[in-house]
């Protein structure tokens, strides 16, 4: 097949790819997206939505139309399901070290289909899975399933776990912690009776959440370490036997947190097990490499402990934006624009993303590395049963572990405006 030329080539049409073209797209840089399904993906129910992705997508210019939809959360309420005691109450209210906190709980594909419809039409290419990526000069050349060829200057991986592109930078496959979450979510034709608050409740190994998505729906999550009998039994089980196995696991809760289980239909209730790319690898591995990068799941998969694993690819999308509008979008006296390759100074032109791209994989590196450590870390003394550190955490450390949602999402919303270069 003929083989198509284009300036940026972004695989994956999920979280992390869709903010970076939609935030390339506001500093005036075209982009084409790869999606390897024929549709917009939409799985994953929903996702805590803290205030680092709030800057994020006010900055993409989309914060706006999903508040509209979603109402905010105001604390996070943290019980035992061993005594079914309150541990601690943590308000959202409070400030932060950069400002005001923001808390909301956002459905996927609402976030997904506002991202898109922002996004010039074209952008996205449906059924393009990659196959393959090949070295041509200065260039890459992105090989897809159907037989077609782009041949493209700038590469960005947002393709999951399961990345093509982070394999070709040298990244091993997620590791797996041994954890699963079921996670679903309840919808009310007349309304719910929860407040706005993020409800969880930890204990007997296991920690469960529901958090109010708007005056209708209601999502929750399920995380545990399944034995091995237990792996087996749900390996294949369908949607209604992971609902009578969550039902099951509860402990004591109170009985509205258990209705929401019940009241979640068996096509909303999804399994995944639990994984995440080692801090280790992240700090050493490469996040980019010449004129290629990865981003999102692709970059730095995490337990979703501490709910920062779609609010990060939010926050990589436009920091990847800003450092690759430095690199195209300078004119200064002594660099050349975008148009180099027409005037044969590839090199230079090549040079300025490559460096563009380090730029980026600087900024997010340490960043990824202290959310993958701090979630990992958070989701073992969570579910860890031993009493001494059941005490601990009931008694003394419920509070401050759920102030790590706050402290990690506090960041400087500098970073998370979209202006491209001045000259």
């Amino acid at each position: 097949m003929e083989e198509i030329s284009t300036d940026i080539v972004i695989v994956g049409a999920g979280i992390s790819g869709l903010a970076t073209a939609l935030a390339l797209h506001r500093l005036g840089i075209k982009s084409l997206v790869l999606e390897s399904s024929d549709i917009l993906r939409a799985a994953g129910i929903a996702f805590t939505t803290w205030t680092n992705a709030w800057r994020a997508l006010d900055a993409l210019g989309i914060g706006d139309s999903l508040r509209q939809q979603h109402g905010q959360l105001f604390g996070i309420n943290t019980s035992s399901s061993v005594t079914g005691a309150l541990t601690s109450y943590v308000s959202f209210t409070n400030k932060g070290t950069h400002g005001d906190h923001e808390v909301r709980c956002v459905k996927r594909k609402a976030l997904l289909e506002a991202l898109a419809k922002e996004l010039p039409s074209g952008t996205i290419r449906y059924s393009s899975k990659v196959v393959s990526i090949e070295e041509s000069g200065f260039s890459k050349l992105v090989h897809l399933a159907d037989g077609s060829t782009l041949k493209t200057k700038v590469l960005v991986g947002c393709d999951g776990v399961t990345s093509v592109v982070a394999k070709w930078l040298g990244f091993k496959q997620p590791s797996l912690t041994g954890r699963s979450a079921i996670r679903g979510c309840a919808y009310y034709k007349e309304g719910h009776n929860f407040e706005p608050k993020f409800y969880q409740l930890v204990g007997n190994g296991v920690r469960y959440g529901i958090v109010p998505c708007d005056d209708n729906a209601v999502y929750w999550f399920f995380t545990w370490s399944p034995s091995a009998q237990e792996s087996r039994k749900l390996i294949e089980a369908d949607q209604v036997k992971l609902k009578q196995f969550v039902l099951s696991k509860l402990g004591k809760v109170p009985d509205e947190v258990k209705t929401v289980i019940e009241d979640t239909k068996i096509e909303e209730i999804v399994r995944s097990p639990l994984g995440y790319r080692p801090p280790l690898e992240i700090l050493i591995g490469n996040i980019s490499k010449d004129n290629v990068c990865v981003a999102g799941d692709a970059c730095h998969p995490m337990t979703p402990d501490l709910g920062q694993g779609g609010c990060s690819a939010l926050e990589d999308g436009v920091i990847l934006a800003k450092c690759l509008a430095d690199a195209l979008l300078t004119n200064s006296k002594d660099q050349r624009t975008s148009t180099d390759y027409e005037n044969k100074d590839e090199y230079k032109l090549y040079t300025r993303i490559r460096n563009g791209l380090n730029s980026y994989a600087k900024n997010r590196r340490w960043r990824a590395f202290g959310l993958i450590s701090t979630g990992y870390m958070l989701g073992w003394i969570q579910e860890f049963d031993w009493f001494g550190i059941r005490f601990l955490r009931e008694n003394f450390l419920s509070a401050y572990l759920s102030g790590l949602f706050l402290k990690k999402a506090d960041v400087d919303p500098t970073q998370l405006k979209l202006k491209a270069s001045s000259s």
